[in-house]
Formats: C-alpha cells, sequence, structure tokens
C-alpha cells in the first residue's frame, strides 16, 4: 500500500523527548543548513505551565494526564496481582519536562562498568560539564558553568532540609557534604539539587534549552502529534519514517499513514519503550515475536525489547507541624494561599520555584545496619557493592509535601494540611523485566510489557530496610507529627509498630522501633502493594556486543542495517545510580557528537 510522501530532510527523529532534543539542537547549531524534523507523538510544550513552572510537576502524573504515557505491565505475582503502571513521558522533551527536576549523577565509574569504547567516564565528563550550568558554587572540578542545563538549589528551601539532614549526621551517623553530585561522593548526607533556572524559577528542560530557543532557524522542525510507526528501508538502508496523527493528541486527525524521507539518517529517539516496539514494527528483533504480529523478519535482533531495567521506588507520608513550610499548598494548586506563606516566612523566592527535594543522602549500608538486613542481600552485596564504594544502594530523601504512590492516590481524600514523605528509591536492582510488541484476538496492537520488579529476591531487602531506616530518621525530625496510617503497612493493633498522630518527635537517641516476625510480614505486603517505578525506564536496545543481545553498537548503529541509529536511555546496557535525566542529556550530548563526526562537521 502507497502512502503519500510529504517532504524529504537530511535527518529525521522518530520521537522527540530528552536525548533527541539534545541531539537535534546541537547539530542544528553546529550545521544551520541541516535539514532537521523531529516527530513526536505528543504535544509542544513551549512555555506551557505545567511544564515550566516546578510546582505544577506533578499534574503531568494525574490519572488523566496526556503529557504521559502510562505504560501498564503485565500482573505480577511478586506484586500481589498488581499491573504496574510506569509512566513516560509523551510531548516535545519528553522526561525532562514532567520529571521531578531532581539532579542528580551517576558514579562515573558506572560508565566505565559499560566496557564499551568511547562512552568510558574520561571521554564523557567532559561531556557532563559542556551540558549543564551550575549555579550552586563555583570552581567545582567535575561541574560545569556555561551549558544550557540551569542546576540550582531552586525557590527558597523547605523547612524539612536541615531537619532531615541533622538527624542523618546525628542518630544516622552519617558525614555532611555540599556536593555528592561530584561523580564519587557517596553515603554522606547533602542538599538535593534541582533542575531549575535559579534567576527565573522555571524548569530546566531540554526542549526549551536545546529545540525552542532555535527557533530563528528555518530548517530545524518539530511536528508534534505524530505517531511513529514504523522506519521504511530500501535493502536495508534506513531511508525514511511511516507515521500517523496520534489519536491522542489528534483525536478528530485524519488517521492515515505518511511517510517521511530521510536522506542522510534515521534516528529512533522514543524511550525505553518506544524505541524496541519501533524497531520490532520496522521487521527488526526476534523471529517469535514478529511472527506473532505478522510482521515480515528484515533483521533477527533478539535483544531488541529486552533487559528492561528501572529503579524501585518507595513513598512513605507523614504528618507535618502546621507551622512548617512544605510544598502542599502550590501542588493543590493553591498559588494564592502559597504566595502568601512564601512572604510571610520572609522567603526570597517562591515556592512555585521548588520540588519538594532540598535534601538527601546516597546511601550504603554500613557494618551494623549489613546485619540487620537480610541474608537474602548478603550475596549482592558481596558480589556487587562491597568493593565498590562509590554506589550506592539507594537514595533516601524527604519530599516536603504529600506525595501519592501511583497505587494509592490518597491525596483526594486527605484533610488539607502539612505533610512529608519519605522517598527511597533503589539504584541497582538485579531483576529485568522487557517491552515488546503484541497484538490483541481482534488484531490490535498493544505492548506486551514485563517489569520484572522484585523477582530476584535480593531487591526486596533494601525496600525493607529503608522504610525502617526512613521511619527512624522522620521520626527524630522536628517537624514530624505522626504517621499517615493509610499509606504505612496494616501493623497488628498492639504492636510497638503501630502508626498513629502524635503531638511531636521522639528523643533523637530514642531506640528504635522493635518489628516483630508478624510486623516484617506486614511490611511486606505492604511493598509488594505500593513499589513502583522511579521513572527511570532504560536499557531495552542496549549498547553491547551482537552476541551479547546487544541492539546498537558504539556508534548507535542498529545491528543489520545502515542508516539507523538509536539514541534514548534504550542504549544504556546496565543500569545507572542517578536519576536519569542526566544520563539521558549526557547520550544525546555523545550521539551528537557521534553524528557529527559521521557526517563531517565540526562539532567543536
Amino acid at each position: 500500500m502507497s502512502h503519500p510522501i510529504l517532504s524529504e530532510f537530511d535527518i529525521v527523529f522518530a520521537g522527540g523527548g530528552t536525548t533527541a532534543c539534545v541531539v537535534a539542537g546541537r547539530l542544528a547549531a553546529y550545521d544551520p543548513s541541516l535539514r532537521i524534523l523531529i516527530l513526536e507523538a505528543g504535544q509542544h510544550t513551549l512555555n506551557k505551565p505545567i511544564h515550566v513552572q516546578p510546582s505544577q510537576a506533578r499534574f503531568n502524573q494525574e490519572p488523566t494526564s496526556t503529557t504521559v504515557t502510562f505504560n501498564i505491565g503485565n500482573p505480577s505475582p511478586r506484586l500481589n496481582g498488581r499491573a504496574p503502571a510506569v509512566p513516560s513521558g509523551r510531548c516535545v522533551g519528553g522526561g525532562s519536562c514532567v520529571n521531578s527536576m531532581v539532579y542528580t549523577r551517576a558514579p562515573a565509574s558506572d560508565y566505565d562498568d559499560w566496557g564499551v569504547d568511547g562512552w568510558e567516564s574520561e571521554n564523557l565528563i567532559p561531556l557532563m560539564k559542556k551540558l549543564e550550568k551550575y549555579e550552586v558554587q563555583p570552581d567545582c572540578p567535575t561541574h560545569g558553568y556555561d551549558g544550557p542545563i540551569k542546576v540550582s538549589s531552586g525557590g527558597c528551601k523547605t523547612g524539612i532540609f536541615n531537619e532531615f539532614i541533622q538527624v542523618g549526621t546525628t542518630y544516622h551517623k552519617r558525614h555532611y557534604a555540599d556536593d555528592t553530585d561530584d561523580l564519587e561522593t557517596c553515603n554522606t548526607y547533602s542538599p538535593s539539587q534541582k533542575y531549575i533556572d535559579g534567576t527565573t524559577g522555571r524548569r530546566s528542560d531540554a526542549a526549551h534549552h536545546y529545540v525552542y530557543n532555535q527557533a530563528h532557524n528555518p530548517n530545524l522542525h518539530v511536528w508534534d502529534g505524530k505517531r511513529v510507526k514504523r522506519i521504511i528501508f530500501e535493502d536495508k538502508r534506513a531511508v525514511g519514517v511511516e507515521f500517523t496523527s496520534d489519536p491522542v493528541s489528534c483525536p478528530d486527525a485524519d488517521q492515515s499513514s505518511s511517510i517521511v524521507r530521510a536522506s542522510k539518517l534515521v534516528v529512533i529517539s522514543a524511550g525505553a519503550f518506544g524505541s524496541p516496539t519501533i524497531l520490532e514494527r520496522s521487521g527488526i528483533g526476534a523471529e517469535a515475536i514478529l511472527k506473532r504480529c505478522g510482521i515480515e523478519q528484515l533483521v533477527n535482533l533478539p535483544g531488541v525489547g529486552e533487559n528492561y531495567q528501572d529503579h524501585y521506588l518507595v513513598l512513605v507520608p507523614y504528618l507535618a507541624a502546621d507551622e512548617i513550610i512544605t510544598t502542599d499548598a502550590p501542588s493543590r494548586g493553591e498559588s494564592i494561599l502559597q504566595e502568601n506563606l512564601a512572604q510571610r516566612k520572609g522567603s526570597s523566592k517562591s515556592l512555585m520555584a521548588q520540588n519538594g527535594i532540598n535534601s538527601k543522602i546516597k546511601w550504603r549500608p554500613d557494618d551494623e545496619e549489613l546485619k540487620a538486613m537480610d541474608p537474602a542481600f548478603q550475596l549482592r552485596w558481596k558480589e556487587f557493592f562491597q568493593d565498590k564504594p562509590d554506589k550506592a544502594v539507594a537514595i533516601f530523601a524527604p519530599f516536603a509535601r504529600y506525595l501519592a504512590p501511583l497505587s494509592r492516590p490518597l491525596s483526594s481524600i486527605l484533610p488539607s494540611r502539612s505533610y512529608m514523605t519519605a522517598c527511597c528509591y533503589t539504584l541497582y536492582s538485579v531483576s529485568v523485566g522487557s517491552v515488546h510488541i503484541n497484538v490483541t484476538e481482534d488484531g490490535k496492537e498493544r505492548m506486551d510489557f514485563t517489569t520484572g520488579f522484585l523477582d530476584d529476591p535480593s531487591d526486596m531487602v533494601p525496600l525493607n530496610f529503608g522504610y525502617k531506616k526512613t521511619r527512624e530518621i522522620f521520626r527524630r525530625m522536628a517537624s514530624y507529627r505522626g504517621e499517615v496510617t493509610a499509606g504505612h503497612p496494616d501493623f497488628p493493633e498492639r504492636s510497638a509498630a503501630a502508626c498513629r498522630e502524635v503531638s511531636g518527635p521522639v528523643d533523637l537517641y530514642a531506640p528504635d522501633i522493635a518489628y516483630t516476625a508478624e510486623d516484617d510480614e506486614a511490611i511486606d505486603r505492604f511493598l509488594r502493594d505500593i513499589v513502583q517505578t522511579a521513572c527511570h525506564s532504560l536499557g531495552t536496545c542496549a549498547m553491547k556486543p551482537e552476541a551479547d543481545h546487544g541492539v546498537v553498537d558504539a556508534r548507535l548503529n542498529v545491528y543489520g542495517v545502515s542508516n539507523l541509529k538509536v539514541a534514548d536511555l534504550s542504549i544504556s546496557p546496565l543500569n545507572v545510580g542517578t536519576n536519569t535525566y542526566s544520563t539521558a542529556l549526557l547520550i544525546g550530548e555523545r550521539a551528537a557528537m557521534i553524528i557529527a563526526e559521521d557526517l563531517g562537521i565540526d562539532c567543536i
């Protein structure tokens, strides 16, 4: 069946998320004569408050949101039969326009562990510095000061910032450091910086700072509301992209297919969910997957869609003192109330420029904590963590508002007051999943997504310990007023662990809660009920040797075809110990350099 060919460009991007914006923007700046097209299923984000105002970030993950896609996983017995939802960005700029703006960076050794030529940390650190403008403090050797992406401490700090650090450096017996994102420091309490412009208070995302700022370039095009179906090949050379109007972004538009041609290169940049499924619809993937969907195989590449990885997040809410500054009011949309609060407290910057996280620890257990953890974690500790002091097991952080788990949206029924939420997310889980296409009985395409969450028993242990340890930290914070019972395990009524509202914190050196075997069973059920994605999906088009289930080589070329690259978090062969926005930006900078070199363009 023939489809209308709309026009031809030099480079066509299938997907318009974070990495696509970085690569396209850099290439357009390197050579303004390049004709570049970005095809994005979601809508434009230019100057829209939900994308640029930090306090509105949470609205992107409301159940009715169209700025993210809720990828529904297969039900899992490890999650008490739940079918977990994993949001991914669905707009120009992708995750960079909908995430929580938390600035962290992986240890440099994570990239050395990839074992990929040209992706060693010594080659990547200059790119990490190139992409950022670090507004927090000057003269830090691993940070950059002239890049497009602003990093700051955000608006006025919330009241629990110092409390978390104070308890951490006394009760929890850890040190303090100004910067734990220097690519090596770990197990130390520190401020938590943000992808927020310290001058304007706006989100610092890839769409505005790589693409929209080049509106003067007539050769850089973004077509929103376009869903990529497949890549067009001629003799295994990618020559174009077939797409339709997206039914969510453009429900009234004609759904017939069109084709746009690419004279130099096609770049798939649709993320850990979109990139492998575009490849499979294009005939690249495992024979069994393609056969069940009636797709003729072009290249046998069984690694496509495998190696899905994420970080596991647990959110646990607490009651906070009413007089403490939190972001509960602006997150509920009460902007006037919030502004008055900020002025009353003498704040120089608005809470509207806050994401609610001002401190953190990249946590590793000490010897005492390790002994208290379930033996199921001991082998993982010895084989992976023990001799790698720069790698954290989890990140603990306080969120200065009520933050509901995806599986328990309680915020609509809770009293309007001040809250704080303990965040614990693990970084190097053993379990892996997969993302593939499938068809329903009536012939419609659907995603076959297995998260793999908690499939390996060792992955549960740090979450169990993280719940207990963060609860002890929060109980000692001055603003603590008890637990939100509905957001905690269902402990037996007479248990010492039972939740309640209180008038203030326990003594700093009070004994820890003693949990019984029955309490631990309640925690286990609770964690399986609420553990969720940290929205850090990656790995499904891994940059590994083809014989090792790789999908792309070190220069991002898809095995078995020409003129086709993948550039996004799906290429990450291993997990990284960070909120993955930093890695998505980094992959974009490296991909732009690779493509410029391939095309003979000066990228200095």
